[in-house]
């Protein structure tokens, strides 16, 4: 039940941990246990997981919302715009609006981690890029610019030697 006036549920909402909604873009397992339909608009809250060698998101910027980044397990490397630093369990990245920011997975394990988006919205993104995959379209740099152009998200030039092959040598996927 949404409390009208304020959009916010009126009583507490416990997650069970089957709860929520698996969208699966470019590598990346996104597993939303809150989107903006439990919150009224006000945040989405994801679990996501990336295997070994897998670009979870190329540098970019939010000019519309902020994103908090926990790492869970393994190591993810984050782009912060000055550089990449890694980042292992219990690390946190807020990459609030028209910051740079990025993260893959440059480790030989799987990662895990959550991320808080506020406010709500960027789920859509990810069915978004989703649906199309789905119908077929190759989740190419352009069409991820493309989608990302709609939720006010802008792709950010990283140094040189960022972001360009995975651990394994080969040219990875990004679903940001």
């Amino acid at each position: 039940m949404i409390d009208d006036q304020s959009r916010i549920p009126a009583r507490a909402l416990l997650r069970r941990p089957e709860d929520g909604e698996l969208i699966d873009v470019a590598g990346v397992a996104h597993f939303f246990r809150l989107t903006g339909e439990h919150t009224g608009g006000h945040f989405a809250f994801e679990e996501f997981s990336l295997a070994p060698g897998v670009i979870g998101a190329r540098p970019h910027v939010h000019d519309g919302h902020d994103e908090y980044f926990y790492v869970l397990e393994g190591e993810l490397t984050l782009h912060t715009g000055d550089g990449e630093v890694t980042a292992g369990p219990g690390h946190l990245l807020a990459a609030t609006r028209g910051t740079p920011h990025g993260f893959r997975n440059a480790g030989t394990v799987p990662a895990r981690a959550l991320c808080l988006y506020t406010p709500a919205g960027y789920e859509d993104y990810f069915r978004d890029v989703h649906a199309a995959v789905s119908a077929g379209a190759e989740a190419t740099d352009e069409l991820l610019a493309e989608f990302r152009s709609r939720y006010r998200t802008s792709s950010y030039q990283a140094p040189p030697a960022s972001f360009r092959t995975s651990a394994h040598g080969d040219a990875p996927r990004s679903s940001h």
